[in-house]
């Protein structure tokens, strides 16, 4: 589990590239802004996370954890149906 997770945590992937940065935290995922270019949102459930504070660890690399995790024409995991 990550207990001390917070907004502005760095996630980086297996490859140790960084995904992204966590924009949200919820009870069951993390938000998590890309560091590219063009953000992109990935809602990454909490038991793939791992680390404490201000590193965290996802075994995707970045386009593993693209594919898992992109929500293109989903709505959010919290909002309303």
């Amino acid at each position: 589990s990550t207990p001390n997770v917070r907004t502005g945590a760095r996630v980086v992937g297996g490859d140790g590239r960084l995904v992204g940065i966590v924009d949200a935290v919820f009870v069951d995922y993390l938000l998590v802004r890309t560091a590219s270019l063009l953000p992109i949102d990935l809602y990454v459930p909490r038991p793939e996370v791992s680390g404490d504070g201000e590193l965290l660890r996802v075994a995707a690399t970045r386009r593993q954890a693209y594919e898992r995790w992109h929500r293109p024409l989903k709505r959010a995991p919290h909002e309303e149906r």
